[in-house]
């Protein structure tokens, strides 16, 4: 063909015989007949101008995920603010003090107000800002479009409209939704990879309509005219129904030809499509959700605070403007300094009008009881925590150089309240990456390295029975038998060594997918055991039965294989390194590099495949028919070991038993297995078969499938088993450690993914949220119910399932049994109906792990709304991928994971992690933090604001209910503003109960968030009764001391109210800046400095306002009038100690009779026992852990009750019965 386009060598249809078989017609079943609504949609391709103007005027291809822009931030940003109860009482109190009502100043009131809204406001924008700036750069992205002059150039995603004509380039993401016409293989083919969408991995085929394959480069569309008719925008990934319309000719459309936004063109130099979906008309973002406002638990119950504090607030106003009312209708007239006036607010003769003004009056002077400046100083702190997030060294990714990265600083304190985490698979969990460890051929066990589970287990019984910590040395095994033989006598467990990268001085570099270390088999070794032969058609099998791609690695020189799945690439290497290399395929033969076992020569072999039967999650297995060089046809199957055992013939179960129990141990090791068979056939009895294969391949109708499974079915019996291969789940980094650290924290934890459920369930063994032993609820639709389309027979047999599995959990007697649910997404969707739902949750709940498979973006963000909703406790959910952008946003905390795959789950996210591991930091150090800060600095607030509030009301009672207060309106503006503001701030910044270390040596202090220890009613009952309390104290001693109208100087000048006032001030910023040191557990020069500075700061404020020329009598007021004083003094200190006492007393007492777990953890660090006394230490580390069923710990548990198991039965059988 003329034309200078790169050409596909390999025509890759050929590989997927069930799937991608093109049929013999264009159009077997005709085109599609739209007869209901929601098939509206005309797209005329390569004509986008037709799309300009209704009613074809479709969604431009930008997309938004912030929650505000220039027209809406002011309405919404002011709505927001005024969501908070307190800021719409301050704005009333604003607007009063503008009116001769107020007992303020103007400005006393006008301007913290503008200050709290205008500071809360800024930080909103600044973080939507961010937003739109990686929105940008996701509209910003450029790739190339047809133009109107005929020419093909690249522009921004955010230009491209629908019925357009784009060329997308390999590893390229789709821009929109596509219709795909074309590709650089001749067939039409090319490959996808969805993980954004869905979450697999494994690359999807697609394959272009022959009628469309002409359309192969940039010259071919100059006069490409169709129209299609298609279904309207919907969020349903997995399916298309559409008409295509080409030269008077239709032709029907199925997913299978749609292009995705946001999936990735793989292995395909580059493909043509029509833009059919743009923007959020796409799939992807018909699944996004609209971005929520959320806020914290926290902030909603001191919601609930204000309310009650504003009930208050009116109530003594009531009593204060009812007394009003009474002394000016009783008493006023006998005031001869304030004359009657009629025109005055305050006349005799309309004593209730007075009343009514005063009540007015009296919520503005109380409205110290309610804090303003919280909301301020909560900003302020969340601003620095969320900042230390993010600077946070222990999360900055070095690899990627990716910092964490809190998005929004609103919910920091929700960090420490989560109850349940939900979280996607692949790339989140995963990374891809399986590790080749061990394999059984012929009944024999090879490999001698070891998985994680196994290391834990055995330094773990060497703590229990030596008492001390391991190290990690190659005499662990020893020393551990060692240990047994003191504790247990001659009984002793015989373990295998256990191999550490220090035990290895020479050890050779670890290679990608391969961990495999046994001289038995390695460098052409094996060709000296005993059964040589059936050893190499083991290393055969695996370099055979796959459907993978090597591809040339120009750098290495080696091949680089695209496989459908981690393992199937992990047996390739696995092979390789056995010296069987596989380098290339055609579209009937692979080609093998064979090494010699002695002489090292490389053999080139060729093996013509002559079927592939394809694995499927109903089969659980894969075979190849292949003929060899010698011209023997061979079947090689792969597959689930009890899929395998069913299908062995008679003479073919010689190795079972043995193959059995090894893949027994592979799996308590936590590793992956399947079991390999063959089967020899005959020419005629192939033969045979084949014609049957061909005829059914090549069929028309519904039952082609069903048809194709029978026959390979057939094909797949009399099997000869030769054996097992273990590959270890190679997760994330510290993935496994982490999911333990959040078990023993006390979180539950779900998996939500679009995965199959056998990739799902591995997966779930390789980080220990299933381990043996466990006991697992399948939760599937009936297929026979499906093929009738009768929902309610679904739902019934649903139904019946949960309710048995609700039964047999209760029923369960044995402390240590584990339940884990697994769901698929077709029975999902029937359990997340209305009637229904309740009782799937129910189960989930009561379930020590919950696996959702085959789920879409719209029904994790369901379940996730179900179990926010049905639990009423904090969720998270965590992601990677466009898929997860819908949980993330329904979660109460959204954290995206920013990997190589896109950023829509970090746009989507209120924080931002690189690798999941750090969510452990996250959570447990920098949540529980976060959530105590918070706490306490609220509960201080309340505390000092009622301190201070209440002295205004006992004075204006005190005073005839004049509406006077005691403080200059100067003292009140600074009181929160500057003189009690920096100690709180820096107790919602530095304080730390315990450090980072301990929060992670001892995960179940996490528990005080979910429970909620530091916020409860009871805790905030108490430190406003404490507030109560100061408060009498200062006003009624103060009162007592100088109302007695004895001298207050050495030169016999009484008090006066300046003086009065300024004393009860001082006692106030003594009390309470005192108050917060004693909460605090961890001191920095900082906090030192704010809170003894702030002290000081008063005195300085007093002694420059009093030089200042000020109205009143504050003139020198701490120079002349109280410095001097002694009994100011005194007071001062007196009202202190009084005021602080109760608390320090409570605070002894409940350390020394009731305890709480960080008060212990401070104690013995503060004596240095954790240094003297490790035992100790480690028994306190060992109770300060949730009891929890999933995770590395409990899979190690459930292996040391196995080993003790053995010891005991070991030692009963070696024990002397003494007969009688």
């Amino acid at each position: 063909m003329a034309n200078s386009r790169t050409r596909g060598k390999l025509l890759r249809s050929s590989l997927y015989t069930f799937g991608c078989v093109r049929s013999p017609t264009d159009d077997p079943e005709g085109p599609h007949e739209f007869q209901d609504s929601g098939y509206s949609r005309i797209v005329y391709c390569n004509q986008p101008h037709l799309h300009r103007k209704k009613p074809l005027k479709y969604s431009l291809n930008d997309i938004s995920t912030t929650k505000y822009n220039v027209i809406t931030f002011l309405p919404k940003a002011l709505f927001e603010q005024f969501r908070r109860v307190a800021n719409v009482y301050f704005f009333v109190a604003a607007i009063l003090s503008l009116t001769p009502l107020t007992p303020f100043s103007w400005y006393s009131m006008v301007i913290p107000l503008a200050i709290v809204v205008g500071l809360s406001m800024t930080k909103e924008a600044i973080e939507d800002w961010r937003r739109f700036l990686q929105d940008r750069e996701v509209n910003l992205r450029k790739v190339s479009t047809r133009e109107t002059n005929g020419k093909f150039s690249y522009n921004p995603w955010l230009k491209i409209q629908v019925g357009d004509v784009v060329k997308v380039e390999k590893d390229q993401f789709f821009p929109a939704d596509l219709f795909f016409l074309s590709s650089s293989y001749e067939d039409g083919i090319c490959y996808v990879e969805t993980m954004n969408l869905d979450g697999e991995t494994n690359l999807k085929v697609k394959r272009a309509l022959e009628a469309t394959l002409p359309l192969n480069d940039d010259d071919s569309f100059k006069n490409f005219t169709a129209t299609i008719k298609c279904e309207d925008p919907n969020p349903n990934l997995y399916s298309f129904v559409g008409n295509l319309e080409i030269d008077h000719r239709l032709y029907p459309l199925d997913p299978s030809q749609i292009l995705l936004r946001d999936s990735k063109l793989r292995n395909t130099a580059f493909v043509y499509g029509v833009v059919i979906f743009t923007g959020h008309d796409s799939k992807v973002m018909q699944n996004a959700t609209v971005s929520p406002s959320k806020r914290s638990r926290i902030e909603k119950k001191m919601d609930k605070i204000i309310y009650i504090l504003f009930i208050f607030l009116v109530l003594i106003s009531l009593i204060s403007s009812v007394g009003f009312a009474v002394k000016t209708n009783r008493e006023m007239l006998d005031w001869w300094y304030i004359p009657p006036d009629k025109s005055s607010l305050y006349y005799p003769s309309k004593a209730y009008l007075s009343g009514i003004y005063h009540l007015l009056t009296a919520l503005v002077l109380y409205g110290y009881l309610i804090p303003i400046s919280l909301y301020i100083s909560i900003e302020f702190v969340k601003v620095l925590q969320a900042n230390f997030i993010n600077r946070d060294l222990q999360m900055f990714d070095e690899d990627m150089s990716t910092p964490a990265q809190a998005r929004t600083s609103n919910l920091n304190e929700e960090l420490g309240q989560v109850d349940t985490i939900l979280s996607d698979k692949t790339g989140t969990l995963t990374c891809n990456q399986m590790d080749f460890l061990k394999c059984s051929i012929a009944g024999t066990a090879y490999g001698r390295s070891t998985s994680e589970v196994e290391v834990a287990a055995a330094k773990q019984m060497a703590v229990d029975t030596d008492g001390k910590e391991p190290e990690f040395s190659s005499n662990l095994s020893r020393r551990s038998s060692e240990n047994k033989r003191h504790s247990f006598g001659q009984s002793e467990i015989e373990m295998e060594s256990i191999r550490t990268p220090k035990d290895v001085k020479h050890q050779t570099p670890e290679m990608k997918g391969f961990n495999f270390e046994d001289s038995r088999i390695m460098n052409g070794n094996w060709s000296r055991e005993p059964d040589a032969g059936l050893i190499l058609l083991f290393f055969r099998i695996l370099a055979l039965c796959h459907t993978a791609i090597p591809e040339l690695n120009a750098e290495t020189g080696g091949f680089d294989y695209e496989a459908e799945s981690p393992d199937e690439g992990a047996f390739l290497v696995a092979a390789r390194e056995f010296g069987c290399e596989y380098c290339k395929r055609s579209q009937t033969s692979i080609f093998l590099r064979e090494r010699h076992p002695s002489s090292n020569e490389i053999i080139k072999r060729e093996f013509k495949i002559l079927n592939v039967l394809d694995f499927t999650s109903k089969r659980k297995r894969m075979s190849v028919i292949i003929k060899d060089g010698d011209g023997h046809i061979l079947l090689l199957c792969k597959g689930a070991d009890s899929i395998i055992s069913d299908r062995l013939s008679k003479s073919g179960r010689m190795f079972e038993e043995a193959t059995m129990k090894h893949l027994k141990e592979y799996g308590e090791s936590g590793l992956r297995t399947l079991a390999l068979a063959y089967k020899k056939l005959e020419e005629a009895e192939y033969s045979a078969w084949n014609e049957e294969f061909q005829k059914a391949k090549t069929s028309i109708g519904g039952d082609r499938e069903m048809i194709l499974e029978n026959l390979s079915d057939v094909m797949e019996r009399d099997l000869v088993l030769i054996g097992a291969t273990a590959v270890e789940d190679k997760l994330q980094k510290g993935v496994p450690r982490c999911i333990d650290k959040l078990a023993q924290a006390g979180l539950k934890i779900w998996v939500l993914t679009g995965d199959k459920m056998e990739t799902a369930i591995n997966i779930g063994y390789a980080c220990s949220l299933l381990r043996q032993g466990m006991k697992q609820i399948c939760i599937a639709v009936n297929v026979d119910i499906i093929n009738q389309d009768s929902g309610k027979l679904a739902k019934e047999d649903i139904l019946m399932q949960i309710t048995d599995a609700c039964q047999m959990v209760k029923l369960e007697k044995d402390p240590h049994a584990a339940f884990a649910l697994i769901i698929d997404g077709k029975t999902l969707a029937y359990a997340l109906e209305n009637d229904m739902k309740h009782y799937f949750l129910n189960l989930a709940v009561d379930c020590a792990s919950v696996i959702c498979c085959r789920v879409s973006p719209k029904q994790k963000a369901l379940v996730t709304r179900l179990v926010k909703e049905g639990t009423g406790k904090t969720t998270l959910a965590i992601g990677d991928g466009a898929n997860d952008v819908g949980m993330i946003q329904e979660t109460d905390i959204g954290v995206g994971i920013s990997g190589v795959e896109g950023m829509q789950a970090v746009m989507a996210s209120d924080f931002s992690i690189a690798q999941f591991r750090y969510l452990e930091r996250l959570l447990v150090v920098h949540g529980h933090w976060c959530y105590k800060r918070i706490a306490q600095m609220i509960c201080y607030f309340f505390y000092k604001n009622i301190a201070f509030g209440l002295t205004l009301f006992y004075f204006e009672a005190f005073t005839g209910f004049s509406g006077q207060s005691v403080y200059d309106d100067w003292y009140m503006l600074l009181f929160n503003a500057f003189l009690t503001s920096l100690p709180v701030i820096s107790l919602g910044v530095f304080e730390q109960d315990v450090s980072s270390e301990v929060c992670l040596q001892f995960p179940a202090l996490y528990q005080q968030g979910p429970k909620n220890l530091f916020f409860d009613w009871y805790r905030i009952l108490g430190w406003m009764g404490n507030g109560l309390y100061t408060s009498l104290v200062i006003f009624f001693v103060n009162i007592g001391i100088y109302s007695q109208d004895q001298a207050f100087r050495s030169d016999g000048y009484t008090t006066d109210m300046a003086a009065t006032g300024t004393t009860m001030f001082t006692c106030i910023i003594w009390t309470v800046n005192c108050q917060i040191a004693l909460t605090m557990s961890h001191f920095t020069w900082i906090q030192h400095v704010f809170v003894w500075g702030s002290i000081a700061l008063w005195y300085i404020f007093l002694f420059l306002y009093g030089l200042m020329v000020s109205p009143g009598n504050s003139f020198k007021i701490l120079e002349e009038a109280l410095a001097p004083a002694p009994l100011y003094w005194l007071t001062t200190l007196l009202v202190t100690v009084v005021c602080i006492s109760p608390y320090l007393l409570h605070i002894a007492f409940q350390r020394a009779v009731n305890p709480m777990d960080h008060h212990i953890i401070q104690e013995i660090k503060y004596y240095k026992k954790d240094e003297e006394d490790r035992s100790m230490w480690r028994r306190e580390r060992s109770k300060a852990k949730q009891e929890t069923k999933i995770g590395f710990s409990a899979s190690v548990d459930e292996t040391i009750r196995q080993l003790r198991g053995k010891l005991q039965k070991k030692h009963s059988w070696s024990t002397p019965r003494i007969s009688k």
